[in-house]
């Protein structure tokens, strides 16, 4: 009987710890929760809206909270030429060998909330024609790009604003990119900006 308790409490214990670690329950009450992105080339702090986009956001903190953006990388650095404009800082999902990272579940597209890929704002990614594909990538606006807004089709969800550290993704934006063999992409900086940290900051900072 002890033996099948002590089970029961290890197996209970297990669970707990993994709901804990569910972005659900980070700062359940809070619906502006901020996150600090610790990269390469400095630091980015996003404030997030869980009051509009919380399946993204839930989503978001469970892959901070397992620390499986830590070691990533920003594999699109991309600028649009042809309109002499930037376009986007893509990363969270490929390793600094631009392998593959582990992904959960795919996500609801939650465009329809109403906050636009305005600049400096960031938003949930998905595969080309597949609006419900998004799992772990992210990409920030580095321009007002009202095309990735939900229109007749689906739209690219934004879940939070930069807040702090616009001088790092204006660093970013700035390094020098070459088409990478192995993801097939022509716009993957030459010297890896790889993500070191990514931590919740408390409510009240």
């Amino acid at each position: 009987m002890k033996r099948i308790f002590l089970l029961s409490f290890i197996l209970l214990f297990a669970h707990s710890s993994f709901a804990a670690t569910e972005g659900k329950f980070i700062q359940k009450d809070n619906m502006f929760p901020r996150v600090e992105i610790v990269t390469t080339l400095g630091s980015i702090v996003v404030e997030m809206d869980r009051s509009r986009a919380p399946i993204t956001v839930n989503n978001f903190l469970t892959y901070v909270a397992d620390g499986s953006y830590q070691g990533s990388v920003f594999h699109r650095v991309e600028r649009d030429e042809d309109n002499e404009r930037d376009f986007v800082i893509q990363g969270g999902g490929y390793d600094k060998d631009y392998d593959g990272l582990h992904e959960n579940d795919p996500i609801f597209n939650e465009s329809g909330n109403g906050l636009k890929n305005d600049m400096y704002s960031i938003a949930m990614a998905y595969q080309d024609r597949k609006p419900h594909s998004g799992t772990r990538q992210f990409f920030f606006n580095m321009d007002d790009n009202d095309h990735l807004n939900p229109g007749r089709d689906w739209g690219f969800a934004v879940f939070g604003m930069v807040m702090d550290g616009y001088e790092t993704l204006d660093k970013i934006m700035r390094v020098e990119t070459a088409f990478n063999e192995k993801i097939g992409y022509s716009f993957v900086p030459k010297d890896p900006v790889v993500i070191l940290n990514v931590k919740v900051l408390d409510a009240n900072q």
